[in-house]
């Protein structure tokens, strides 16, 4: 699904040109907003959405994903830390999906592998990623499944 931008909504910051990773975003010297110069080599990382304060980065859907006459919107909330994505479909069904913000704030440094502590024994043995509760600003943990109750062996 790549991406196209809103012009009216677009102040022109910048913030997708910086973070674009194949360098398609860029801001029209006319009118001083941005602009998807080659939407075909988008990535579709969608970093440009979530960079983007003035919610004017849009994303295209694809046919198997949400048919014609689907409409696609996409919101950064960061005072709650999540990313929503609205798709209504030609029959007016809405389905809705909700993200947790897991990148780092716009001018934070990113650390480095090295730079955290090194897990013990019972953090590599569990199903979790590393630091993936923190990260995903989830309070309490995610649920795990014991693994004494699953089941042992390949059936047909």
């Amino acid at each position: 699904m790549p991406t196209f931008v809103y012009m009216t909504r677009c102040d022109g910051c910048g913030h997708c040109v910086d973070i674009c990773p194949s360098d398609i975003m860029h801001i029209d010297k006319t009118y001083r907003r941005a602009y998807n110069i080659e939407p075909n080599f988008c990535w579709e990382c969608y970093s440009c959405v979530k960079a983007c304060p003035m919610n004017a980065i849009d994303v295209r859907g694809y046919a198997d994903f949400a048919p014609l006459g689907h409409s696609v919107r996409v919101l950064r909330e960061e005072e709650k830390g999540t990313i929503s994505w609205r798709i209504k479909f030609r029959d007016g069904r809405i389905k809705d999906f909700v993200s947790p913000i897991t990148t780092q704030p716009w001018g934070e440094k990113i650390p480095k592998l090295a730079e955290y502590e090194i897990p013990d024994e019972k953090e590599l043995d569990s199903p979790l990623l590393c630091h993936e509760p923190d990260g995903l600003k989830v309070e309490g943990g995610l649920p795990t499944i014991d693994k004494s109750k699953f089941k042992q062996g390949v059936y047909y």
